[in-house]
């Protein structure tokens, strides 16, 4: 039986000497699996914007929505799943003490499940029976080796989630009284959100698609696969977004020499983006019929309310830069800015990953009020304001998470080359989503439809007044495809070629005279069951009611 001052050991010992192998091959298989789908996606990407600016014209054993159901399908499922269990992975073995064998272990089937899942899943699309994009809504289907594939990924992702819950339930046995370390704590919101909100869409896949998919049953019901899609969709975004915003609260503040500024603020933060982050799913569906105004207003009204803990953020990161850079000489109502770093891209790609998300938070802003959605609604708009959130404010900072986590857990340093390279990919980065992200809002904003490969619609007129946009979108997408090499160029080099020797685990220490975080905060199955009670506001009456008063349903449809 281990003593307290053993554990503390331990603990001690861990975060001094740095992770262990076995940790460490862990993290470094899950982050090497994210960049090189971030690779492929991004080569995938470049095809597909060439395309849909009418620069290229596809070979004719391959189709538009080929490269499109492969692309989302590695950016939006890979690249986000694996770096976040991989982080998160490594911030636990940290943060507290080392992971546990049965949890590493767990850690590793989820990894083999992920990898079977995304093999299945990638074959039909490569075979042509698989081009029902990354939202794959039903009457369209697929094989069903592609939603097998899928069904495995969660399960792989369930795996992950409790190998965590397992992780931090042995670290309170051991540590009775006791806050969770912050990084832990975040991984914990991220897990929670990533069991419960992928259980809508497992239930969708497994007793509804599948099924269906294979013949066994004849029709299916549209309205209710859209809303059990949707809400896991909707919370997927989220859980990105809390995983960056983990590095911004705890990661930038340690690299800029400061302190992190309430852990309070911080733990409630993510308890409001856990509780109400399902709930909202409703605001995609909002020229879909058959849902009453009252419904969508109510899911309106939470989508809008996780505004509020980023408002929070905003004023807590910014109140962090101020007061660093004042005391490290800053003067002037904004000349502090200065003081920044910025030529450590560990700062510069997550500030400005930070910056972008108030563009993009505004979009998502008027994406959710009705009016506003009406003339955006499946145009090229959204899939700016995609790019802008997963693109930018999420995948930056993964980038910038990478300069520090790479050479941890490979023993290694970031040598003043690479750190040079990464400030050039993170402007490259920067200006080639300017171009592709704005083009696409610009563009949606003039009927550009989404899903769609290039077309002139026989020369109308409107169409023909696209295309300077879409040129644009291409400009964007060949800059992006540059920073994605010099990108995985510079993880490559720090995970294998660069010096040996230690890198920090960099976690921001809480200001002095902080006041004392509330132990509330760490009933996390009082928030569990508040977040249940929410989710079942808003979904139990209208899945009833599309169940009870169901549509006549649809036969499975290839409309390729």
């Amino acid at each position: 039986m281990q003593t307290a001052k053993s554990r503390d050991f331990k603990d001690k010992a861990n975060k001094i000497m740095g992770i262990s192998k076995e940790d460490a091959l862990l993290t470094k298989s899950y982050i090497f699996v994210a960049f090189m789908a971030i690779l492929l996606g991004g080569i995938l990407g470049l095809v597909q914007g060439l395309n849909r600016a009418g620069l290229l014209e596809l070979p004719s054993w391959v189709n538009y929505y080929q490269v499109l159901t492969a692309h989302g399908l590695l950016l939006v499922v890979v690249l986000t799943a694996f770096f976040t269990i991989g982080y998160f992975y490594a911030g636990m073995s940290h943060t507290l003490g080392g992971l546990l064998p049965k949890v590493r272990t767990m850690a590793w089937i989820g990894f083999g499940l992920k990898m079977v899942g995304f093999v299945l899943a990638v074959i039909p699309i490569i075979m042509g029976d698989a081009s029902v994009m990354y939202t794959f809504y039903p009457p369209m289907a697929a094989a069903p080796m592609f939603y097998i594939g899928l069904a495995l990924i969660v399960v792989g992702v369930w795996m992950c989630a409790f190998g965590a819950f397992i992780q931090v339930a042995n670290w309170r046995k051991n540590h009775k009284g006791q806050h969770v370390p912050i990084l832990s704590y975040f991984a914990t919101g991220v897990f929670v959100l990533l069991f419960f909100g992928s259980l809508p869409v497992a239930i969708e896949v497994i007793v509804m698609i599948i099924p269906w998919s294979f013949g066994w049953v004849k029709t299916i019901n549209v309205m209710v696969a859209r809303t059990l899609f949707w809400a896991f969709g909707h919370t997927l975004v989220n859980i990105w977004y809390l995983t960056a915003v983990s590095a911004w609260y705890v990661i930038v503040p340690k690299i800029i020499s400061g302190k992190r500024w309430s852990d309070t603020l911080t733990r409630v933060v993510i308890i409001a983006l856990v509780v109400m982050n399902i709930t909202g799913g409703f605001h995609h569906q909002i020229v879909d019929p058959g849902i009453s105004p009252s419904v969508k207003f109510m899911h309106v009204f939470m989508s809008l309310a996780i505004g509020f803990p980023s408002l929070m953020t905003a004023w807590a990161m910014f109140a962090v830069f101020e007061r660093t850079a004042r005391k490290q000489g800053g003067k002037g109502l904004i000349g502090w800015y200065k003081k920044m770093p910025w030529g450590d891209v560990r700062f510069l790609a997550p500030m400005i990953a930070m910056i972008a998300f108030i563009p993009a938070g505004a979009g998502g802003i008027a994406q959710s009020t009705n009016q506003l959605d009406q003339v955006v609604h499946n145009t090229m708009w959204i899939v700016g304001h995609f790019h802008l959130t997963l693109g930018m404010s999420v995948v930056m900072t993964f980038f910038g998470i990478s300069y520090w986590l790479v050479p941890y857990i490979s023993k290694r340093v970031l040598t003043p080359q690479i750190n040079r390279l990464g400030v050039i990919q993170t402007w490259i980065w920067t200006i080639g989503m300017i171009f592709m992200s704005g083009a696409m809002h610009a563009v949606g904003l003039l009927g550009s439809p989404r899903r769609t490969s290039f077309t002139t619609y026989g020369d109308n007129a409107t169409a023909l007044s696209w295309n300077p946009y879409l040129l644009c979108l291409a400009v964007g997408g060949t800059l992006l495809i540059i920073g994605v090499l010099l990108q995985v160029y510079a993880v490559i080099n720090m995970m294998f070629f660069a010096p040996k020797g230690d890198t920090e685990f960099p976690i921001a220490e809480e200001e002095e005279n902080a006041t004392k975080t509330p132990y509330w905060t760490e009933r996390w199955g009082m928030w569990i069951v508040v977040m249940l009670l929410v989710v079942a506001m808003a979904y139990v009456i209208p899945l009833s009611e599309f169940i009870v008063n169901a549509p006549p349903g649809s036969p499975p449809f290839k409309t390729w």
